[in-house]
């Protein structure tokens, strides 16, 4: 396998395996009574776009979009390959060869920007949730939550080492 090939496949299997140790935290808040994100919010908005809809005054109450679930899911998954690949990119093969906690913590501390300055407000939540009933609780649980995405993007990157021998050079 070549390191371009070694590259995706890690990337794949690096973020998938960190978004599923996100969604393990986000069913663990729920046991406490703790709501994540309902990810066909994700998927309307993701389903918006194409007809120049960006920002919502609330998500909640615009026009549902067919498979928006769905659609919500693999935008789920999508991003957390994509975060994968900046860490990937930023620390290298070497790193996911041979991976280390703080890169890992570092990148998902990071990824909390697009959450708090991108997906809040254009949900209709304002920046950092500052239009909710609780903004420093739902800001404080989303840098949580991606902090345990970082512990993820480690541990699946532990397994990757197992699970797939580095190219050769």
């Amino acid at each position: 396998m070549n390191e371009h090939i070694e590259f995706a496949v890690r990337a794949v299997m690096i973020g998938v395996g960190a978004t599923l140790v996100m969604d393990a935290w986000a069913l663990l808040l729920r046991q406490f009574g703790i709501p994540s994100l309902n990810f066909a919010f994700l998927g309307r908005w993701l389903g918006h776009l194409p007809r120049r809809k960006w920002m919502h005054q609330s998500i909640g109450k615009a026009t549902p979009i067919r498979g928006e679930l769905l659609l919500g899911w693999g935008a789920h998954y999508s991003i957390g390959v994509t975060f994968s690949v900046l860490l990937l990119w930023v620390f290298g093969l070497e790193w996911a060869r041979s991976p280390s906690l703080l890169p890992a913590l570092c990148i998902g501390v990071v990824t909390v920007v697009a959450p708090l300055f991108v997906l809040q407000p254009a949900l209709g939540a304002g920046i950092a949730s500052s239009k909710t009933p609780t903004p420093v609780f739902n800001a404080v649980k989303s840098v949580v939550t991606h902090t345990v995405y970082g512990l993820g993007l480690y541990l699946a990157a532990l397994a990757a080492v197992v699970l797939l021998p580095a190219a050769n050079p």
